[in-house]
């Protein structure tokens, strides 16, 4: 036993002795990819491991809080149940939004090859239609995100590699603060918007800040906005501030824009121009029934920035002027209505209430006849200044006027006294309209990425029916309207939209 003993230990300390010194052979460790600084492009770009790509990763979370509108500022109680001022009328909206964007940029022997993306996940409180439920009932129908709901939107999605540029980003016409000049209200006029669009376009840098770019732009959702034919207006959709039955055909040609930019030290200078193509479809059911022939709008905008005002450090003045016929989207840019339905009180004997009623197009006819093209100006702007590092307020505004040619003006007058019993009758009927807004907005930056903010504005409608004149609008019962006497009269709106955003 004592033998065995002795044999178990002695094989025990062999085996532990080999063990000992397998370990202490010397083993290739495998290499470590560290994630590091990528300086080429300014903060906040890191290489992607393995790759000599950089990449920057950026946000937002976002909660706001909009009073007395139906929208989250985009256009404020101008048209539906916000337009109708009555109890489906929202006194408050709410959203929350997640926003991500992905910057990668790797250089080349053609210079940097860049693409950059931005997605946002939404849920935005909506409002509520009525039903127009008989039996002494009423009915309402929720319109909006729902519980546990939300909406995926994708901002930008673009490439960008030896002067051109691919995919979806802010129209080249547009300045860049494009709708904003100082204002986080959405629907101001006056010229182009932010929205991005898909493109194709080439731009050229000749140095000292000056740039020229040329773009073929998608123009089906981003800047058209109505070709109503007029003979197929009806009482239902005049009521709302469309004068005919929208009749636009397919895509043929992209819209064309050149652009012309100076940015130094002192600020910016801007020119655009673009070109649109207004292609209706048919005059009725079938192709039998004939279509007018397609025409060609424009648009032309100038813009300027000046920068480092004497008022303070960082103050800044943006503004900006747009002439458009048949491109009506380039001064009413994406974010604005192109109805208009206004409600409100009346001193009037015989009138229900009173309403606004105006319409925006990029051409009208009639069947059997060619497209008249609608003109239209305006111009927006800001002041902008900082108290402080943590404080600023800017001053913004912006004005816009639609303007029918006299041809269009009988055929949408036409309708108007037919359809609605315009009591001045065709002397004093005029579709043309001004829409201006002006506000403000404060923001505090209590630390580095967030701010806090509050936007007050004023929204004007100034239609240019004859002063007394009144329509006979039919039953609504979406917005719970009766049908009645409406005075035509000037509307006007006050909304507030207060802000928390953490920005990273």
């Amino acid at each position: 036993m004592k033998l065995l003993k002795s044999l178990i230990l002695a094989s025990a300390a062999l085996f532990a002795g080999a063990g000992a010194q397998a370990a202490d052979l010397p083993v290739k460790a495998k290499a470590v990819e560290y994630v590091k600084i990528c300086s080429l492009y300014g903060a906040g770009f890191y290489y992607i491991p393995g790759a000599d790509t950089c990449i920057k990763l950026g946000g937002y979370l976002r909660a706001d809080l909009a009073l007395n509108t139906n929208s989250i500022y985009s256009t404020g109680r101008v048209n539906g149940v916000g337009g109708a001022n009555n109890r489906l009328s929202n006194y408050y909206t709410t959203r929350s939004r997640e926003d991500l964007s992905i910057d990668t940029r790797t250089a080349t022997e053609y210079g940097v090859l860049r693409t950059f993306f931005e997605g946002v996940f939404t849920w935005t409180s909506g409002s509520y239609t009525g039903g127009g439920a008989g039996g002494g009932g009423g009915a309402t129908a929720y319109s909006g995100d729902g519980i546990a709901g939300g909406s995926l939107g994708v901002y930008y999605a673009f490439m960008q590699f030896a002067g051109f540029t691919f995919g979806k980003a802010q129209s080249q016409f547009s300045a860049p603060w494009s709708n904003y000049p100082g204002n986080n209200f959405d629907g101001l006029p006056g010229g182009g918007g932010w929205d991005p669009v898909n493109q194709f376009t080439y731009t050229a840098n000749f140095g000292e800040g000056i740039s020229a770019s040329f773009s073929a732009e998608d123009q089906v959702l981003h800047d058209t906005t109505n070709i109503w034919n007029v003979s197929g207006a009806t009482a239902a959709g005049l009521a709302t501030g469309a004068y005919g039955a929208n009749d636009i055909g397919g895509s043929r040609a992209p819209d064309l824009v050149a652009m012309l930019r100076v940015e130094q030290a002192w600020g910016l200078f801007q020119a655009s121009v673009a070109a649109h193509n207004n292609q209706a479809a048919y005059y009725g059911a079938t192709e039998l029934t004939g279509h007018p022939d397609n025409k060609w709008g424009w648009a032309g905008q100038l813009a300027l920035s000046i920068k480092n005002i004497p008022t303070g450090p960082g103050d800044s003045i943006n503004v900006q002027g747009v002439y458009t016929n048949g491109a009506s989207r380039y001064n009413f840019q994406q974010y604005t209505s192109s109805t208009y339905a206004m409600y409100g009180g009346t001193g009037l004997a015989g009138a229900y209430q009173s309403v606004g009623l105006a319409g925006l197009s990029d051409s009208v006819f009639v069947t059997g006849a060619g497209q008249e093209l609608t003109t239209t100006y305006g111009f927006n702007g800001a002041y902008n200044h900082n108290w402080d590092p943590r404080w600023s307020t800017s001053i913004y505004g912006g004005w816009a006027a639609v303007r029918y040619n006299n041809t269009a003006k009988g055929y949408i007058c036409g309708a108007v006294v037919a359809g609605l019993a315009l009591s001045s009758g065709v002397a004093g009927c005029n579709p043309d309209f001004n829409y201006s807004v002006v506000g403000t907005v404060t923001r505090w930056s209590p630390v580095k990425g967030l701010t806090f903010s509050a936007d007050l504005a004023y929204t004007m409608l100034d239609q240019k029916y004859a002063a007394g004149s009144t329509v006979a609008l039919p039953t609504q019962a979406s917005i719970a309207k009766p049908g009645a006497a409406y005075e035509l009269k000037d509307q006007n709106a006050v909304s507030l939209l207060i802000r928390a955003q953490r920005s990273w």
